[in-house]
């Protein structure tokens, strides 16, 4: 083991330190400047804060901490930004107020939302109406980061220093002879990522491109891990991509452990969350009593009025004394009960932040695993990797980056990944999952030439797929251009997101005759993609005003619908401009994942004029016209 880590890589890490620094100032900047500045009923609209809000739960959840449930209710068709784990605000709204109080999104779905508050007792204007939730900057994250850089910087003599060296192309990665196995589902690509990850004494990664099973690769290469060793950490960069894999890998029946926030809630999920673990502990009555009598002590210290004298002034600090001590019985238990937990999991799962809780940041691990590695920070990598003896991950570089606000931090290269780094450094540690599963060649062919080198290969039971009716109409690839007819974006001047009100009616036109055409009892799973927000909300007022498309489309960004797919995706580019400015569309990673969410047809909707300047998409509008799917969109203008 060499024992100190490369001077080149100590450099690097100082240089990511002064970029996340800078990130940490652009985000507080944002944040503070939009809540400081804007008023709540845009913030509302905007989807940054929940107005008015109805209480549906309060209690006392994981470490006897106080939580509410609340719902929103309106406008629900709002795609708001509140995510698991993030630090919110919860506000009271009578009068100029200046009641709040902090928590922290423990989950989130589009109406509901359940925060956790450190503190031991509700405020009591919690029940007084007008209540309202505010995101926050939440610092927490770039605190951990940042520690993690440090350390990472100070490693001599460890493991740690020994696998950055490896990622970063200064040591060879040792590789052994495991068993050799073999799985009736997997095809020779992902047999071969699964021996590679047994085999792998260091570094082990699986590059799975849209629709070629990396999900199913890496579960099974789980579940082979499991045989071997005891326990495994396995993380992912946001809660909904934890849960994903927690999911997953609970169906083989390992024995699994969700740490940390969640990102709604699912039946599927619940069992493995340590809150329903503890629930079915077998000291679990125990732990309920003293809940039960804290919560009883504060129930009757709450009777007491605001206003009242001496004698009733001490018996509620000596109800609320009660309480407190019955709490720390209850954390006491339950902190042996979450150890019993942990230490019998075949596998605990969580968001890299999660795991610097007190129950796992002394804790190492044999092997650590990195879904979704792609889209997760350098320094957020490195406080699972602190954990590791072996590191496994998996992703792929050509799909969403990890998101950066500020532009200096972005140039100066903190959207890099390690598994950036190491696809140049270490190329023999990757594996290429090349079959893919899901959408018909002519979908799959332009990005498998773009990005994969022509390394893709549909499997033959989705090479031909179409949607078996009207395929004159809706051929598996169709590009429908703009150009020419005016239809030119628009801005919301007060949210600053871009829309175009022209390609929401070539949207909805394009949906009704997909409706038409469509065989009675077979309609195909259809979905709007857009990068731009505002143009979400304006396909949701265009066409959700019927209750019936509600269910038959989905709506909404790109990023919010990656891992996702349906049988058609329609996809509103939105930017048409004389200026040639394309904005978020030179994300070439993010236009990757919207166009191979499509399985059977995919229909893009652009301005050719505007689009052409820029390499990519005139490499796209060539492969267009290669397979004869351009359509100018006066077609439909003189079909309307």
């Amino acid at each position: 083991m060499v024992a100190k880590l490369n001077e080149e890589i100590r450099s690097y890490l100082e240089h990511l330190r002064e970029l996340l620094a800078i990130e940490k100032q652009e985000e507080y900047r944002q944040i503070g400047e939009y809540l400081k500045n804007t008023p709540l009923h845009l913030r509302v609209k905007t989807g940054f804060s929940w107005f008015p809000l109805i209480i549906k739960e309060t209690g006392y959840g994981l470490g006897d901490y106080p939580f509410v449930v609340v719902e929103r209710t309106q406008p629900l068709e709002v795609e708001h930004t509140f995510q698991g784990g993030k630090l919110v605000r919860l506000f009271s709204g009578h009068n100029d107020s200046e009641w709040f109080i902090n928590g922290t999104v423990h989950y989130v779905d589009n109406h509901q939302m359940k925060i956790y508050f450190f503190t031991d007792d509700f405020p009591d204007w919690v029940n007084d109406g007008k209540i309202g939730v505010d995101l926050l900057f939440d610092d927490r994250s770039y605190r951990e980061m940042d520690a993690a850089l440090q350390e990472a910087i100070r490693a001599k003599n460890n493991r740690l220093a020994y696998l950055l060296n490896v990622c970063f192309g200064k040591q060879t990665p040792v590789q052994q002879n495991a068993n050799k196995i073999s799985h009736p589902y997997l095809n020779a690509s992902q047999l071969q990522a699964v021996q590679q990850v047994l085999n792998a004494e260091d570094v082990a990664i699986i590059h799975g491109p849209p629709g070629t099973g990396k999900t199913t690769t890496l579960v099974a290469a789980i579940t082979e891990l499991c045989k071997l060793e005891k326990s495994i950490l396995v993380t992912a960069p946001s809660n909904a991509a934890t849960d994903h894999i927690t999911r997953e890998l609970g169906k083989e029946g390992l024995k699994v452990v969700r740490v940390g926030n969640i990102s709604r809630i699912d039946d599927q999920i619940l069992p493995f969350t340590l809150e329903y673990l503890l629930a079915s502990h077998s000291r679990s009555g125990e732990l309920n009593m003293y809940k039960k009598r804290a919560e009883e002590m504060r129930r009757m210290a709450g009777k007491y009025k605001r206003s009242f004298g001496k004698e009733e002034r001490l018996q509620r600090e000596l109800l609320y004394k009660e309480a407190r001590a019955l709490s720390a019985e209850a954390r006491l238990l339950e902190e042996y009960m979450i150890e019993d937990i942990l230490q019998m999991a075949d596998v605990i799962t969580a968001t890299p932040v999660s795991l610097q809780t007190k129950y796992l940041e002394n804790r190492r691990f044999s092997t650590v695993v990195m879904d979704e590695a792609a889209q997760s920070l350098l320094p957020a990598t490195l406080i699972p990797l602190m954990k590791a003896d072996k590191l496994i991950m998996a992703g792929d570089p050509f799909q969403l980056p990890p998101t950066v606000k500020s532009m200096d931090a972005q140039k100066g290269g903190l959207q890099t990944t390690l598994m950036d780094i190491c696809l140049k450094t270490i190329p023999e540690s990757f594996c290429l999952l090349n079959v893919q599963y899901r959408m018909h060649q002519d979908i799959m062919e332009f990005s498998n030439r773009w990005f994969y080198k022509h390394k893709l290969m549909p499997h033959p039971t989705v090479a031909e797929r179409s949607l078996g009716f009207a395929d004159e109409k809706f051929p598996p690839f169709l590009f429908v251009d703009t150009a020419g007819t005016g239809f030119e974006e628009q801005m919301n001047l007060e949210t600053r997101s871009l829309y175009n009100e022209g390609e929401i009616g070539l949207v909805k036109q394009i949906l009704n005759e997909l409706l038409d055409v469509s065989q009675e009892g077979n309609i195909p799973t259809v979905a709007v993609i857009t990068p731009y927000r505002e143009q979400v909300m304006k396909l949701h007022q265009a066409l959700y005003t019927n209750p019936v498309h509600k269910q038959l489309f989905s709506i909404d960004t790109i990023d919010s619908f990656q891992g996702q797919e349906r049988d058609v995706v329609i996809i509103s580019l939105v930017r048409s401009n004389e200026r040639g400015e394309i904005g978020f569309l030179q994300d070439y990673r993010r236009m990757n994942v919207a166009m191979t969410r499509a399985k059977k047809c995919l229909i893009m909707i652009g301005d050719s004029a505007t689009l052409a300047n820029d390499r990519f998409y005139q490499f796209l509008l060539n492969y267009v016209e290669e397979k004869s799917a351009y359509r100018s969109a006066w077609a439909y203008i003189h079909n309307e």
